[in-house]
């Protein structure tokens, strides 16, 4: 199966990720924050990257990421948790993906469905295999 880096600043709720993630037979790293996330992508890059939107220390801390990996390692399949949504009148959903400002390949909203979650994943390994 695949390598997956899960970033999100709840311990809890992303170890309940990491859990469903491995129930699929995916090996998963947490990463608590943006320096971490960045530590672990150097170290071995991730077939996949679940990344949350909002961060303590930074609202935007996700979107931030998502450029900077962009960045520096180019393209790696990016599902974006958000409860931005509920927290903003934003409305932010995959028509806002945009290679450059928000580059991300889908979005899941919080709270997390489970089984969504896992199809998405999913879909996102497909597409990735689909285009090596």
């Amino acid at each position: 199966m695949a390598y997956l880096l899960i970033v999100d600043d709840d311990e809890d709720f992303a170890d309940a990720v990491a859990a469903v993630c491995r129930g699929e037979g995916h090996e998963v790293q947490v990463a608590h924050d943006a320096a971490d996330a960045e530590t672990r992508i150097a170290e071995r890059r991730p077939d996949a990257l679940i990344l949350d939107v909002m961060f303590p220390e930074n609202p935007s801390g996700g979107f931030e990421l998502a450029r900077s990996i962009r960045k520096k390692w180019g393209e790696i399949p990016t599902l974006m948790l958000t409860a931005v949504n509920q927290q903003f009148p934003l409305a932010f959903s995959s028509k806002d993906i945009d290679p450059r400002w928000l580059p991300v390949h889908d979005f899941v909203e919080k709270p997390v469905d489970f089984e969504i979650l896992k199809a998405k994943i999913s879909g996102l390994l497909d597409r990735q295999q689909q285009s090596e």
